[in-house]
Protein backbone atom coordinates (compact mmCIF):
# COMPACT_ATOMS: atom_id res chain seq x y z
CA UNK A 1 0.00 0.00 0.00
CA UNK A 2 2.71 2.16 -0.38
CA UNK A 3 1.16 4.69 -3.29
CA UNK A 4 -2.37 4.07 -1.54
CA UNK A 5 -3.81 7.03 1.35
CA UNK A 6 -3.65 5.46 4.52
CA UNK A 7 -7.41 3.97 5.44
CA UNK A 8 -8.99 6.55 8.09
CA UNK A 9 -10.37 4.89 10.63
CA UNK A 10 -12.39 6.53 14.27
CA UNK A 11 -13.31 5.38 17.55
CA UNK A 12 -16.33 4.97 19.14
CA UNK A 13 -16.52 3.88 22.47
CA UNK A 14 -17.66 5.24 26.23
CA UNK A 15 -14.50 3.53 27.63
CA UNK A 16 -11.81 6.24 27.56
CA UNK A 17 -9.24 3.52 28.60
CA UNK A 18 -10.06 1.44 25.07
CA UNK A 19 -10.05 4.35 22.85
CA UNK A 20 -6.59 4.98 24.14
CA UNK A 21 -5.14 1.62 23.45
CA UNK A 22 -6.65 0.90 20.18
CA UNK A 23 -5.91 4.44 19.01
CA UNK A 24 -2.34 3.20 19.92
CA UNK A 25 -2.45 -0.38 18.52
CA UNK A 26 -3.53 1.51 14.76
CA UNK A 27 -0.72 4.50 15.02
CA UNK A 28 1.40 1.49 14.12
CA UNK A 29 0.13 0.56 11.05
CA UNK A 30 1.00 2.26 8.00
CA UNK A 31 -1.65 1.37 5.94
CA UNK A 32 -3.98 2.90 8.62
CA UNK A 33 -4.67 6.59 9.79
CA UNK A 34 -6.63 7.24 13.36
CA UNK A 35 -8.63 10.61 12.56
CA UNK A 36 -10.63 11.20 15.69
CA UNK A 37 -12.30 9.24 18.59
CA UNK A 38 -15.87 9.93 20.28
CA UNK A 39 -17.70 8.73 23.21
CA UNK A 40 -21.25 8.09 22.07
CA UNK A 41 -23.65 7.50 19.10
CA UNK A 42 -24.63 11.30 18.95
CA UNK A 43 -20.69 12.26 19.37
CA UNK A 44 -20.16 9.81 16.63
CA UNK A 45 -22.89 10.92 14.21
CA UNK A 46 -20.59 14.59 14.80
CA UNK A 47 -17.50 13.34 13.81
CA UNK A 48 -18.12 11.57 10.79
CA UNK A 49 -19.83 14.52 9.15
CA UNK A 50 -16.65 16.06 10.51
CA UNK A 51 -13.73 13.98 9.32
CA UNK A 52 -15.57 11.66 6.78
CA UNK A 53 -13.39 8.34 8.18
CA UNK A 54 -13.31 5.46 5.83
CA UNK A 55 -13.89 2.95 8.67
CA UNK A 56 -15.26 3.33 12.27
CA UNK A 57 -14.82 0.79 14.66
CA UNK A 58 -18.04 1.04 16.72
CA UNK A 59 -18.81 -0.10 20.32
CA UNK A 60 -22.58 -1.07 20.56
CA UNK A 61 -23.62 -1.02 24.36
CA UNK A 62 -23.36 3.08 25.25
CA UNK A 63 -25.13 5.34 27.12
CA UNK A 64 -27.99 7.74 25.23
CA UNK A 65 -27.55 6.71 21.74
CA UNK A 66 -26.34 3.01 20.80
CA UNK A 67 -24.08 1.34 18.98
CA UNK A 68 -26.56 -0.02 16.10
CA UNK A 69 -28.71 3.09 16.17
CA UNK A 70 -25.66 4.98 15.27
CA UNK A 71 -24.61 2.71 12.65
CA UNK A 72 -27.93 2.64 10.76
CA UNK A 73 -27.70 6.58 11.11
CA UNK A 74 -24.41 6.69 9.42
CA UNK A 75 -25.12 3.60 6.51
CA UNK A 76 -27.82 6.25 5.67
CA UNK A 77 -26.34 9.28 5.45
CA UNK A 78 -22.63 8.38 4.51
CA UNK A 79 -23.20 5.04 2.89
CA UNK A 80 -18.97 5.31 1.56
CA UNK A 81 -18.25 4.93 5.49
CA UNK A 82 -17.79 1.09 6.76
CA UNK A 83 -18.93 -0.02 10.62
CA UNK A 84 -17.09 -2.66 12.26
CA UNK A 85 -18.91 -3.68 15.19
CA UNK A 86 -16.39 -3.85 18.28
CA UNK A 87 -17.97 -5.09 21.36
CA UNK A 88 -17.56 -7.09 24.06
CA UNK A 89 -20.73 -9.16 23.69
CA UNK A 90 -21.90 -12.38 21.34
CA UNK A 91 -25.72 -11.86 22.56
CA UNK A 92 -27.88 -12.77 19.70
CA UNK A 93 -29.65 -9.84 19.76
CA UNK A 94 -26.71 -7.31 19.50
CA UNK A 95 -25.44 -9.40 16.22
CA UNK A 96 -28.56 -9.37 14.17
CA UNK A 97 -29.15 -5.87 15.30
CA UNK A 98 -25.38 -4.52 14.47
CA UNK A 99 -25.55 -6.20 10.64
CA UNK A 100 -29.15 -5.06 10.48
CA UNK A 101 -28.27 -1.64 10.90
CA UNK A 102 -25.67 -2.09 8.52
CA UNK A 103 -22.54 -3.22 10.05
CA UNK A 104 -20.24 -4.97 7.56
CA UNK A 105 -18.53 -6.66 10.63
CA UNK A 106 -18.80 -7.66 14.46
CA UNK A 107 -15.47 -8.64 16.04
CA UNK A 108 -14.93 -9.35 19.93
CA UNK A 109 -13.07 -7.13 21.92
CA UNK A 110 -10.58 -9.48 23.06
CA UNK A 111 -9.46 -9.84 19.07
CA UNK A 112 -5.45 -9.85 18.44
CA UNK A 113 -4.26 -6.24 16.77
CA UNK A 114 -3.22 -8.53 13.42
CA UNK A 115 -6.60 -9.67 12.82
CA UNK A 116 -8.30 -6.33 14.06
CA UNK A 117 -6.02 -4.31 10.82
CA UNK A 118 -7.12 -7.07 8.88
CA UNK A 119 -10.88 -6.40 9.46
CA UNK A 120 -10.49 -2.69 8.78
CA UNK A 121 -8.82 -3.25 5.16
CA UNK A 122 -11.53 -5.87 5.11
CA UNK A 123 -14.00 -3.21 5.48
CA UNK A 124 -12.93 -0.41 3.62
CA UNK A 125 -12.40 -2.97 0.74
CA UNK A 126 -16.20 -4.02 1.04
CA UNK A 127 -15.45 -7.47 2.73
CA UNK A 128 -17.62 -8.26 6.04
CA UNK A 129 -15.38 -10.24 9.15
CA UNK A 130 -17.13 -11.78 11.84
CA UNK A 131 -15.97 -13.11 14.93
CA UNK A 132 -16.13 -16.71 15.44
CA UNK A 133 -18.51 -16.69 18.23
CA UNK A 134 -20.68 -13.89 16.09
CA UNK A 135 -21.16 -16.49 13.34
CA UNK A 136 -21.74 -19.26 15.43
CA UNK A 137 -24.70 -16.92 16.84
CA UNK A 138 -25.87 -16.53 13.72
CA UNK A 139 -25.94 -19.90 12.72
CA UNK A 140 -28.40 -20.99 15.82
CA UNK A 141 -30.40 -17.98 14.93
CA UNK A 142 -30.88 -19.51 11.50
CA UNK A 143 -31.33 -23.09 12.39
CA UNK A 144 -33.75 -22.13 14.38
CA UNK A 145 -31.64 -23.32 17.88
CA UNK A 146 -32.00 -21.72 21.00
CA UNK A 147 -28.85 -19.88 22.08
CA UNK A 148 -28.53 -21.92 25.25
CA UNK A 149 -28.40 -25.88 25.80
CA UNK A 150 -28.35 -26.80 22.52
CA UNK A 151 -25.60 -29.39 23.30
CA UNK A 152 -27.84 -30.88 25.92
CA UNK A 153 -27.23 -34.63 25.11
CA UNK A 154 -30.77 -36.56 25.55
CA UNK A 155 -30.50 -38.29 28.41
CA UNK A 156 -29.61 -34.81 30.27
CA UNK A 157 -32.90 -33.04 28.67
CA UNK A 158 -34.27 -35.98 29.88
CA UNK A 159 -33.24 -35.33 33.76
CA UNK A 160 -33.47 -31.46 32.85
CA UNK A 161 -37.27 -32.59 32.81
CA UNK A 162 -37.26 -33.82 35.42
CA UNK A 163 -35.81 -31.07 37.66
CA UNK A 164 -38.22 -28.78 36.08
CA UNK A 165 -40.86 -30.95 37.87
CA UNK A 166 -38.71 -30.50 41.12
CA UNK A 167 -37.52 -34.16 41.44
CA UNK A 168 -34.30 -34.62 43.32
CA UNK A 169 -31.23 -36.60 42.79
CA UNK A 170 -32.33 -40.13 44.30
CA UNK A 171 -36.13 -39.40 43.12
CA UNK A 172 -34.50 -39.09 39.34
CA UNK A 173 -32.54 -42.24 39.68
CA UNK A 174 -35.57 -44.10 40.59
CA UNK A 175 -37.55 -42.80 37.53
CA UNK A 176 -34.64 -43.38 35.17
CA UNK A 177 -33.37 -46.70 36.87
CA UNK A 178 -30.12 -45.24 37.33
CA UNK A 179 -27.39 -44.80 39.84
CA UNK A 180 -27.63 -41.39 41.98
CA UNK A 181 -23.74 -41.42 40.90
CA UNK A 182 -25.10 -41.60 37.46
CA UNK A 183 -27.56 -38.61 38.00
CA UNK A 184 -25.61 -36.57 40.19
CA UNK A 185 -22.77 -36.52 36.89
CA UNK A 186 -26.07 -35.85 34.35
CA UNK A 187 -26.62 -32.64 36.80
CA UNK A 188 -23.63 -31.70 36.58
CA UNK A 189 -22.62 -31.74 33.32
CA UNK A 190 -26.15 -29.51 32.53
CA UNK A 191 -25.52 -26.91 35.27
CA UNK A 192 -21.72 -26.78 33.57
CA UNK A 193 -23.66 -26.56 29.86
CA UNK A 194 -25.82 -24.28 30.67
CA UNK A 195 -23.64 -22.09 32.91
CA UNK A 196 -25.87 -22.03 36.09
CA UNK A 197 -24.41 -22.22 39.55
CA UNK A 198 -27.54 -24.00 41.13
CA UNK A 199 -30.38 -26.37 40.01
CA UNK A 200 -33.27 -23.79 40.54
CA UNK A 201 -30.95 -21.54 38.07
CA UNK A 202 -30.80 -24.25 35.50
CA UNK A 203 -34.36 -24.89 35.72
CA UNK A 204 -35.09 -21.21 35.30
CA UNK A 205 -32.83 -21.32 31.96
CA UNK A 206 -34.57 -24.35 31.20
CA UNK A 207 -38.22 -22.91 31.08
CA UNK A 208 -37.19 -19.46 29.82
CA UNK A 209 -35.47 -21.28 26.63
CA UNK A 210 -37.57 -24.16 26.42
CA UNK A 211 -35.43 -26.18 27.05
CA UNK A 212 -38.04 -28.95 28.17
Amino acid sequence: MNNQKPIRVILVDDHAVVRSGLSAFLMVYDDLEFVGEASSGEEALRLCKEVRPDVVLMDLVMPGMDGATATQIIRENCPEIQVIALTSFKEQELVQGALKAGAIGYLLKNVSADELASAIRAAYAGKPTLAPEAAHVLIQANQGYPAIGNDLTEREREVLALMVEGLSNPDIADRLVVSRSTVKFHVSSILSKLSASTRTQAVTLALQNKLV
